[in-house]
């Protein structure tokens, strides 16, 4: 069977590595590769992928949105979200599209925190596609979710089709949260300031009252946001290479028959892989 993950970079993929220990857990023989492509050529490589004989795809940034509007079906998730990061086959060129990127966040979350409850909010910091494809799974999981965006133009549209979601303009993080001390909170980076190196202009407060801070990205070492965090008091950090096996989890489940991996095994073989790299 053959799959891919489509992207841009996309030479240091780890998804190749993962779907690998995944398929040896139930004795599948799969191939899975890297494929390159541009906003340009995204709808035409996938097809080509599918013709064929793609047996399901991944993608990553920057083609959540784009794929969004390549698949013929949409989960109500996906819909939802307006991102794919799950491309799966239905035969006759049909093609669907989920996210399991949220679930994949909250997994992670109550693997970090050992418990299946979340805490009573989630700030999640940032409004693009990375913070639209979680917003629904945490609420689901009992979170409150606050969002903090340098455009707040973009938190509004999301407010527009999430219920319930809150807002904080994004200066107020440059101080005190005001129900300090108060309120159980995790915080999570949904920003790309990680990738460049930026802090955020965040008070210690929000890192020294919180449960966890939480960077979607990852790398060799730790993120600017959790190096930031970790200086400003956290009591606890993670970045988010625990979100990318655990959706790749939930991805696998579903291209192979609801088939769920265990990714405890897992996770240390791509933190290695992550630092040799």
């Amino acid at each position: 069977m053959k799959f891919t993950v489509f992207g841009n970079p996309i030479a240091h993929s780890l998804s190749p590595l993962i779907h690998q220990r995944f398929a040896e857990q139930f004795g599948i023989e799969l191939d899975y590769t890297r494929s390159l492509t541009s906003k340009a050529g995204f709808a035409a490589a996938v097809a080509k992928f599918f013709r064929s004989g793609g047996a399901g795809a991944n993608v990553t940034v920057p083609f959540k949105t784009v794929a969004a509007d390549v698949v013929t079906h949409l989960t109500p998730r996906a819909a939802h979200a307006g991102a794919v990061n799950t491309l799966i086959p239905l035969g006759h060129g049909q093609l669907a599209g989920d996210t399991t990127d949220g679930e994949g966040l909250v997994r992670d979350l109550q693997r970090v925190l050992e418990r299946d409850e979340l805490p009573y909010e989630v700030l999640v910091i940032g409004a693009g596609g990375a913070a639209s494809s979680v917003i629904e799974a945490l609420q689901e999981a009992g979170a409150r979710v606050v969002m903090s965006n340098r455009s707040a133009a973009k938190v509004s549209a999301l407010q527009d089709d999430f219920n319930d979601l809150q807002a904080i303009p994004f200066s107020e993080l440059a101080r005190p949260p005001s129900l300090n001390g108060q309120v159980q909170r995790v915080v999570v980076n949904a920003t790309s300031a990680s990738l460049s190196g930026a802090e955020l202009p965040i008070h210690s407060a929000w890192f020294q009252e919180s449960v966890l801070a939480y960077d979607m990205m990852y790398g060799k070492q730790s993120t600017a946001f959790l190096k930031q965090a970790q200086a400003a008091g956290a009591t606890k950090v993670a970045d988010g290479l625990g979100m990318l096996v655990e959706q790749a989890a939930l991805s696998f489940a579903l291209w192979h028959d609801g088939q769920l991996p265990n990714v405890e095994p897992v996770l240390p073989a791509v933190r290695s892989a992550l630092e040799a790299n």
